[in-house]
This record gives C-alpha cells, sequence and structure tokens, in this order.
C-alpha cells in the first residue's frame, strides 16, 4: 500500500476546505486535500451560485448577517474574476407581506448592509420582464458567484505554496493512537487503490458528510441535511439577481448564471446526502413562486432540475423545521468534546463566508500545533495577473470574436473552444468529461450536452488515445449525469428536446447497443456521488 505523510490533512474538496488548503500552505504549512469526488462536487456546486450580502438573513439572524457583509467585501476585493457583479433586488410582490419590507431595510442599516430604496418604475426599467404589480424595491449588494473557479483558484494557489490535492480519493478510515487522529486511510474512487496518509493534524471539512468523517474517529457529530431543489431555466430572463421580500421560504431568489436563470430553493430534511429525489411537488413550487417574480416565467423551457444538500450544525434533535436552523458556522476541536486529540472539524456556514470559516479553522491548527503564524487571505489578491476584473458576460464572446474561425467551437451554448478543452483535458489525470462541465461549463447551456457531448468524447480519445470501451464509459457517464436532471422536467419543448438528444445517442451513436457493463444506472457514475434519478436507457 502507498504511503504519505503530510502535516495537516485537510477532507473535503468543497470551497471551504479549499479555503482551509490554501491559508494553510500560505502559513507554511505542509498540507494535502482529499476529495472523493471533483472540486466543488458536493454542497458548494449545487446551489444557485449567490455571493450573500447577508441582506437574507438580516431580520432573523443579525450575526450571520454582519458576517456575510464584511465577506462580500473582502471576497469582491481578493476574487473578482470569479464574481460577476449583476446586483441584487428585493420586490415587494401582491402576495408579500408588506410590513417585511420595513424590517429588512431598518435591519440592513443596523448590521451594516448598503441597502437602496428604488421606485418600482426604476426597477422596472431594469428588468423588464419583472412584475408589474410589484410594489416596492430595495437595491443590495449580493451578486453571482462562479464556484468551480473560485475553488481551482485556491487549490492552484495553494499548490504554488507546496499544497498536494488528490481527488477522486475517499477517507475509509481514520487512524487514532493514544487518543490523536494521526492519519487516515484513502481509497482512490476511480482505480479501488488504497493508500496511508500519516498527519500531524486532520481537518475534517467534509459538509453534510461531516458526521461520517467524525465517526470514523469515534466522534459523534450531528450535521442535518437540507436539501434545496433548483431549476434552470433555458433563458437567462434577468441580469439581476431578483429576490422576494418576505420571510425565507421556498422558491424566492431568481439569479442568472451565465446563459440562463436558476430559481431556488426548497428546504426539505434528508437522511442521507449521497441520495435523494427530485420530487414533483418541488418543481411545480419553483415555477409557481418564480411566476410571482417574472409573470412569464412559465413560458421558458425549464432545463433540468437538481439539488444540494445543505450541512446545518445543531447538536439537539431539531424535527424537520430545516428552515428554522442557523446558517452560521460551527468550529469543533475535538480534544476536549471527544477526547480525540489533533482532530477538528469545522461545518454549517455559507459559500460566502468560506475564507473566515477557514481562517478561524487554521487559526486553531496553529494553537494546536503549538505555533503563531498569523493569516493573510483577506489581503491576499487571488485573481490571475490582467484579470482583477469582475467576471462579465460577454467576456468569452469577446475571445471568440477575437480569435476567429481558427478555433473550433465544441460547445456553442457556452461558447468553449476546442483548445479550452483540450487545455482541460491535460489538467486532469483521470478520464473525466464531467470535469470539463466544472471547469469550463460545458453541457451546461440549454441543449444539455445535446451537440457537445460527443464531440469533447472524441477530443478526448484524440488527445489521451484511449481504447473504445473507456472512451463510450466516460461519454455514457457525463450524459447519466446531464440527462437524469431533465426527468423532473420532461414535457412540452423540454421533451422535444430529450426526444432529439436520445434520437442523437441512442439512434444515431447507438449507445443504448453498448455492453450492458458500461449502462450501470443503478450505480453512481465514475467520480461522482449520487445514485438517485438516473436515465434509465431502453
Amino acid at each position: 500500500m502507498m504511503k504519505k505523510s503530510t502535516e495537516v490533512l485537510v477532507i473535503g474538496g468543497g470551497v471551504t476546505g479549499c479555503g482551509v488548503l490554501f491559508d494553510l500552505a500560505q502559513r507554511g504549512f505542509k498540507c494535502i486535500l482529499l476529495e472523493r469526488g471533483g472540486l466543488s462536487n458536493g454542497t458548494s456546486g449545487r446551489f444557485h451560485g449567490l455571493l450573500h450580502s447577508g441582506a437574507r438573513y438580516a431580520v432573523k439572524d443579525a450575526a450571520t448577517a454582519r458576517e456575510c457583509i464584511r465577506e462580500n467585501f473582502i471576497l469582491r476585493k481578493i476574487l473578482p474574476h470569479c464574481i460577476e457583479d449583476c446586483g441584487h433586488i428585493f420586490v415587494v410582490t401582491p402576495e408579500d407581506p408588506p410590513d417585511y419590507a420595513e424590517a429588512l431595510y431598518q435591519t440592513c442599516q443596523e448590521v451594516g448592509i448598503p441597502i437602496e430604496e428604488i421606485s418600482v418604475a426604476e426597477a422596472l426599467r431594469r428588468e423588464p420582464l419583472l412584475n408589474p404589480q410589484i410594489r416596492r424595491s430595495f437595491l443590495t449588494p449580493d451578486a453571482s458567484v462562479e464556484t468551480w473557479e473560485t475553488c481551482q483558484t485556491l487549490v492552484e494557489a495553494a499548490a504554488a505554496y507546496g499544497a498536494e490535492i488528490l481527488l477522486y480519493h475517499e477517507v475509509v478510515g481514520v487512524t487514532v493512537e493514544q487518543d490523536r487522529a494521526t492519519g487516515a486511510t484513502v481509497k482512490n474512487t476511480v482505480t479501488g487503490e488504497e493508500m496511508r496518509v500519516a498527519c500531524d493534524l486532520l481537518v475534517n471539512a467534509a459538509g453534510p458528510w461531516a458526521g461520517r468523517v467524525a465517526a470514523l474517529a469515534g466522534c459523534r457529530v450531528t450535521v442535518h441535511s437540507s436539501k434545496g431543489t433548483l431549476v434552470a431555466m433555458n433563458y437567462r430572463l434577468v441580469n439581476t439577481i431578483i429576490h422576494r421580500c418576505r420571510p425565507v421560504g421556498d422558491g424566492d431568489i431568481l439569479v442568472p448564471v451565465g446563459t440562463v436563470a436558476v430559481i431556488g430553493t426548497t428546504s426539505v430534511s434528508v437522511p442521507n446526502p449521497d441520495c435523494y429525489a427530485i420530487e414533483d411537488w418541488e418543481v411545480r413550487k419553483m415555477l409557481d413562486n418564480g411566476a410571482a417574480l417574472i409573470p412569464s416565467l412559465k413560458r421558458f423551457r425549464p432545463l433540468r432540475a437538481w439539488a444540494g444538500v445543505r450541512p446545518l450544525y445543531q447538536e439537539q434533535n431539531v424535527g424537520q423545521d430545516m428552515r428554522s436552523l442557523t446558517r452560521g458556522h460551527a468550529l469543533l476541536d475535538h480534544a476536549p468534546r471527544d477526547g480525540v486529540d489533533n482532530f477538528v472539524t469545522i461545518t454549517g456556514g455559507k459559500w460566502t463566508t468560506y475564507r473566515l470559516m477557514a481562517a478561524e479553522t487554521v487559526d486553531l491548527v496553529c494553537q494546536k500545533l503549538n505555533t503563531k503564524r498569523a493569516g493573510r487571505t483577506a489581503d491576499t489578491i487571488l485573481s490571475p495577473p490582467g484579470r482583477r476584473a469582475f467576471h462579465r458576460l460577454g467576456s468569452r464572446l469577446e475571445k471568440v470574436e477575437k480569435a476567429g474561425i481558427e478555433e473550433q467551437l465544441i460547445c456553442e451554448c457556452e461558447l468553449v473552444t476546442r483548445p479550452q478543452i483540450e487545455a482541460g483535458l491535460a489538467r486532469h489525470e483521470q478520464n473525466i468529461i464531467n470535469d470539463l462541465r466544472r471547469d469550463l461549463r460545458v453541457g451546461m447551456g440549454p441543449c444539455q450536452g445535446g451537440f457537445c457531448a460527443y464531440r469533447a468524447a472524441g477530443i478526448l480519445q484524440e488527445q489521451k488515445n484511449l481504447p473504445a470501451q473507456q472512451v463510450n464509459q466516460a461519454l455514457l457517464d457525463f450524459l447519466q449525469e446531464r440527462w437524469k436532471g431533465m426527468l423532473p422536467v420532461l414535457w412540452g419543448q423540454n421533451l422535444r428536446q430529450a426526444q432529439l438528444d436520445q434520437g442523437i445517442y441512442q439512434g444515431l451513436l447507438g449507445l443504448d447497443k453498448l455492453p450492458l457493463n458500461l449502462r450501470r444506472w443503478a450505480e453512481g457514475r465514475v467520480g461522482e456521488i449520487e445514485t438517485e434519478g438516473y436515465f434509465e436507457l431502453p
């Protein structure tokens, strides 16, 4: 069995784990990150992409709201290339309680969140599809974030300091000797090979799976799994984030993300963060509530539905009401708590507060390893040279137009070129087309991979000279991941699009004629986590 050693071992490749890794590496620690899938494969890659100002929580949870606005301003400074400063409007619809608007305005001012009321006419001028019956509207500094680019930026910056990143590696055991965590047994989820990693200290940043990791060391951590379902529409209906002005509820946020718009979310307790269904009532609720913001929303095509699982931390039993739990974070030292030293868990929190969570975690690591090293992440600009500006939707089109016809366009929906695909494949050791989706948004536009997936598979074969069975496996795994999200919204024009995709991949390319072992619809795909809802090839 292969063996490695390090000072600090970080479990979890979501934005918090990546933030911890970068902070550790910048403070001079030798460190390794383990993630059982690709980067941002769990909760961090399954939300609507909102960089909170804190206004959503201001009325109910002032402490979380204050953290969000402080971190919002810091992330705008250090990661501008990962943020689209699209703006944010709270709107009071005829169905919303009129007194909530005043409470929101006052509490935002109290906790330091910039808020400005604009006229309804000005809101409609900015977003013509908005419900013309809205009564009031307010601007706050929320924004949209690109989570995969953020995580990639953080691990690349950590690697520059010497950190090591092991993707598709799952922790299957934690070694505890004389009441101290001393390492982990790790399984490669693609090859099945195992290895041991020895460490001085172990950080559990596994999100909804933090309880499972803690249990491997004999510690009990209660993390409540709250499923949030989202629906992507086939058109960028708005250029500004639109948010209903009412107590937090289902389907009250519409976020422009790339070429589409995302409406979300629900909050449903699930027993298993790896296996959960998208239920019909959730999709209907998203579309019904979305229509209160944009009355014409149902005339557009829902592309797919998916869900992420929020890790909410609260030790006592809370029943089924996930909305009542705090969105704040918790840092657990397992020495005084459970009698296991050199083992800490960071859980709960928001994407927006990842940097703060990482800084507090590494401060505790320093304390436990008896060393003083100041953190610098709040002042370290991570944007690459020449990209120290906010992300803009039109930037890819400008690059394609400047490059002319020399660069083949592989994904027309998201404007991804052949050189970008080739560079993406070169970065990854594993032959997983879903990594291109996370890196470049391949297959995330209106055709959902209908025309770009087989092209990407062809480039994969050509570049890596793989046997046909391996390429077919990668293509089928990608399509199953994309198509399973279409099942809950198969009607009207989306059903016609699905039939076209089915005709291409089964009628023309004969994927349904492949050996049975490639279909595996009852199992998770290579490198992926969920096992629920796969498209069943006839």
